[in-house]
């Protein structure tokens, strides 16, 4: 489970990093755009997720590159980075909701953001066995 994490991690990850890339060079077609995209306050919610995004992307590369050496403290950074991408999504979807706004261009990627940490949340925060 969580090798399929892992790619989806870095997928989301690099994503992160690409989507507030292409909004802050203004690439993103007005058609393909959230409702209000254009309003300065709709602006500023949008990159209100600046730093949880980037914190997750970068907590959750950080944790990858970690566990790819070895190191046990990259479970517990994948922990951190998923917790974050997780919450992100959940944001964004209560503000869709709240707003009656529902538009699945908007709706899929943050359902992804909250849905796909969810197995491997539960896992790495388990029970964990003690050393005997």
């Amino acid at each position: 489970m969580l090798r399929t994490t892992k790619v989806l991690m870095l997928v989301t990850d690099v994503g992160f990093v690409v989507y507030f890339g292409v909004t802050g060079l203004g690439l993103i077609p007005p058609e393909w755009a959230f409702a209000g995209y254009a309003d300065p306050v709709m602006a500023d919610w949008n990159w209100s997720f600046l730093a949880i995004d980037l914190l997750a992307g970068a907590t959750g590369l950080a944790s990858l590159l970690l566990l790819r050496r070895g190191s046990a403290s990259g479970s517990q950074l994948m922990l951190v980075s998923l917790v974050l991408t997780m919450a992100s999504g959940l944001m964004a979807i209560a503000f869709w909701t709240l707003r009656g706004d529902f538009s699945l261009a908007w709706w899929l990627p943050n359902l992804y953001l909250m849905i796909f940490p969810l197995p491997a949340i539960v896992r790495l925060a388990g029970p964990r066995p003690v050393p005997g």
